[in-house]
């Protein structure tokens, strides 16, 4: 790609988009990096030569595409920083609940597109809903698509509230499978495995399961039956598992973290 781009915020998920880029073939030069801690303008440099800024300036008016990685609460402030370098430019944002209306306001133009990818874009395994706003060109989707494509599988989606959904369910949703890995480890050594055999076993079931469902035509409902042999050793576990509730529980779990998505719209969006 012969594309400027620019990122507000060079933490992980917008190291994991460059070093993505960069695998791809672009060039330190082509980057610019806006982060105020030194401690991630030092990484930023190690790792991949980029020279980072500590506060926006004129160098972003080159960019075609402006990726925002800044946490919520500092997205307004930034914003209102940067807007006068960026408005030639197609806006990326990554940041949880931040609406693509504050966004338009806050830097003067609707060419907007809004992200939720996932950490597993830390090793190119990430999976990201994106939104267009209506002034997003079909060129723009596709400049979106190539950056993001580096870290792993995306998907369109038609309503920007569905974001909130996305952000409970996948946005979320390493951390439940890690939660579940810690419980499985956890059991394997209370049964008296080693805790690398049980970390082994642990990641290597939810590895195999995972790729098992890809390439299923089965929903995984079936799959689950077809090794829940009533009186069984699996039959054992999951009926404890529907005494204890744990299906609804984990799926209010998700909806808690739904409404936290859009309280964060709500709080920092104004």
């Amino acid at each position: 790609m012969t594309t400027h781009i620019s990122f507000i915020g060079g933490g992980n998920m917008a190291t994991a988009i460059i070093g993505g880029l960069i695998k791809r073939g672009m060039t330190a030069s082509q980057f610019e990096v806006v982060e105020p801690l030194a401690e991630a303008r030092e990484r930023l440099l190690a790792d991949f030569g980029i020279r980072a800024l500590n506060t926006p300036g004129a160098a972003l008016t080159q960019s075609q595409l402006v990726v925002w990685a800044v946490k919520p609460q500092t997205f307004k402030e930034a914003a209102l920083m940067t807007r006068f370098h960026t408005k030639q430019a197609l806006h990326l944002s990554v940041a949880a609940g931040i609406r693509s209306d504050s966004i338009a306001s806050w830097l003067g133009t609707q060419r907007i597109v809004r992200a939720m990818p996932n950490t597993p874009a830390l090793v190119g395994k990430g999976m990201t809903a994106l939104y267009g706003r209506p002034a997003v060109t079909a060129d723009d989707r596709a400049l979106v698509e190539r950056v993001i494509e580096t870290t792993g599988h995306y998907l369109w989606v038609d309503k920007e509230a569905d974001l909130d959904a996305v952000t409970a369910l996948s946005g979320s949703g390493p951390a439940y499978v890690f939660y579940f890995l810690e419980a499985m480890i956890q059991a394997g050594v209370d049964m008296g495995l080693t805790r690398d055999q049980s970390h082994q076993l642990s990641l290597g079931t939810f590895r195999g399961a995972t790729a098992l469902a890809r390439a299923s035509n089965d929903p995984p409902e079936v799959l689950r039956q077809r090794v829940t042999s009533k009186g069984g050793t699996t039959y054992a576990a999951i009926t404890s598992m529907e005494q204890d509730n744990i299906k609804n529980a984990f799926m209010r779990a998700m909806h808690a973290a739904r409404h936290r998505a859009r309280e964060l719209g709500d709080e920092f969006g104004s």
